[in-house]
């Protein structure tokens, strides 16, 4: 047993003087004190859920899409030591052959494979975000153009069968042919989301009464928000049942960006991601996304023409600079925690701390630099 004391991220959202036991894998319980009970230490010490990212690619040398056992292991090992309990990894846009063997391998490494850690792969691993190939060919990004595939409802069936169920989100391009005949059908079966899109305002409303309640790295290959053409983004601000992602890596959205659209859309509908690359957690230099050059300098990724190839920050990272960029600190542990883990079904295990749960906690001093992470009980990283 263990007794962890400090400000404790409560079922509140709010930091409040607190008290959790843990049991095993579990958290037994947690209580509430008086202020005045904790040390100083303990009253400048912040106690949260491990972190969830749902849209991410890859980091410490290794890419989900690379297909193989000793990829997951490293992508989640490196993920969970850094404060992500809780992984979604992304695909690309590629072949339906190697989305096949990609979500195939996900799924058996999932069933089989231990971290060096101790942990089940499976206990950090939860789902597959399908990121492409239902995209617009105009708002590709950093995917590769060769393997966009119109929307296709029998394409994605038969990578969920391959994924053994994990793909927990799938993007879409709702102006596309298909789109929005794949949004109706499929809405009962799969949650989507829009993204690499030039979709209208109008579009964009359609296809989130038809299902697409999410929305992926918001103003990122999408139309902007204007006054006379609000797009996507003015679509989802309207619709309360909508999520939507942002980056903070102080490279993809300015800070004045971030604290407006938090305002915009209310903390409840946020969700922080890393869209993390392979880079991330390495030396600057060269590297691959989706197949297709990368060059990282600092934490900015850049393919050769000068897109932004999604980021090299972690979310933990990601968090502690919209905090520093004026989001109140609850506002982003919610939109790295209990929000993402909403978005893609897994709010019952993961994103909060409550008797029951799964011990996964994360222990940061008053500048919230991390200083535990616990995995199912396990410290992990001290």
């Amino acid at each position: 047993m263990r007794v962890l004391r400090g400000m404790v991220y409560t079922d509140r959202m709010r930091f409040e003087p607190g008290e959790i036991t843990v049991e095993g894998e579990r958290i037994e319980k947690v209580e509430q004190v008086e202020a005045g009970v904790l040390s100083q230490k303990e009253a400048q010490t912040y106690i949260l859920p491990g972190l969830v990212d749902i849209h991410f690619h890859g980091c410490a040398g290794y890419d989900f899409c690379d297909g193989t056992a000793e990829a997951v292991r490293a992508i989640a090992s490196y993920e969970m030591t850094h404060g992500t309990t809780t992984i979604c990894p992304a695909t690309m846009t590629l072949s339906e052959e190697q989305l096949l063997e990609i979500c195939a391998a996900g799924a058996a490494a999932a069933e089989t494979e231990v971290l060096p850690e101790g942990i089940p792969v499976k206990d950090v691993l939860r789902g597959i975000y399908l990121e492409g190939p239902f995209i617009s060919m105009e708002k590709k990004g950093a995917q590769n153009p060769a393997y966009i595939h119109k929307p296709d409802l029998a394409m994605l069936r038969k990578l969920q069968q391959a994924a053994k169920g994990m793909i927990r989100m799938a993007v879409v391009a709702p102006e596309t042919e298909g789109a929005m005949d794949m949004l109706r059908e499929g809405a009962g079966e799969f949650r989507f989301s829009i993204a690499h899109t030039c979709a209208d305002y109008e579009t964009a409303k359609a296809a989130m009464e038809a299902g697409a309640h999410h929305v992926t790295h918001l103003y990122n290959a999408m139309p902007p928000f204007t006054h006379r053409k609000p797009g996507v983004i003015g679509a989802a601000a309207e619709n309360e049942e909508t999520r939507v992602e942002l980056i903070c890596d102080g490279i993809h959205i300015h800070p004045c960006v971030v604290k407006s659209t938090f305002k915009l859309f209310g903390a409840e509908r946020m969700v922080l991601i890393s869209d993390s690359m392979m880079a991330t957690g390495m030396e600057d230099g060269e590297y691959a996304l989706g197949g297709q050059p990368v060059t990282v300098k600092g934490n900015r990724a850049l393919l050769k023409d000068g897109t932004i190839a999604g980021s090299a920050t972690n979310l933990y990272d990601c968090m502690r600079t919209a905090i520093q960029m004026g989001v109140p600190k609850e506002e982003a542990v919610r939109a790295a925690t209990r929000n993402p883990a909403e978005a893609v079904g897994l709010e019952e295990e993961c994103g909060a701390l409550l008797p029951g749960r799964r011990a996964d906690i994360l222990v940061a001093d008053g500048e919230f630099v991390l200083l535990e992470v616990i995995k199912s009980g396990r410290a992990v990283k001290a």
